[in-house]
């Protein structure tokens, strides 16, 4: 674990470190495993296709979990995470080949807050396109 980031050194703007989590057919296979949510279209390429998507895409859950490791890694403590809060954009579609997908994400300290508290805003991207919107997390600072 990081140390954990002081509140008297950080600002409104504060960049987070950008991070990119790569995203396989086998994580979601293990993600399903982990979290019991085996729908079809998170494996399943023709049942995917069927219903309107492009192709296998990842758990919601999972790209809002990969996205507030910015944060927590950042914090140097996930319990410092006091609020969290996303909106699915688009989904993070996942070829079945060897390089899957990317997710990238990036934050941004938007406001401070009482209480040693700052909002941090997310941006998560995935072959170009926004996957979470309104991306939010609310952090208590040493």
């Amino acid at each position: 674990m990081t140390a954990r980031i002081n509140f008297a050194d950080v600002e409104v703007g504060t960049e987070l470190p950008a991070q990119s989590f790569p995203v396989t057919r086998a994580t979601l296979v293990r993600y399903a495993g982990a979290s019991g949510d085996f729908n079809p279209i998170h494996w399943n390429e023709k049942f995917a296709k069927e219903v309107g998507l492009p192709d296998v895409i990842a758990h919601g859950m999972f790209t809002m979990a990969e996205a507030i490791r910015v944060v927590t890694d950042w914090a140097g403590d996930p319990g410092a995470v006091v609020e969290y809060g996303v909106r699915f954009t688009k989904p993070v579609v996942v070829p079945n080949d060897e390089d899957g997908a990317v997710i990238e994400v990036s934050g941004k300290v938007a406001a401070l807050l009482d209480d040693h508290r700052v909002r941090v805003d997310l941006t998560a991207m995935s072959a170009g396109q926004k996957v979470l919107g309104m991306s939010r997390a609310v952090v208590r600072l040493a």
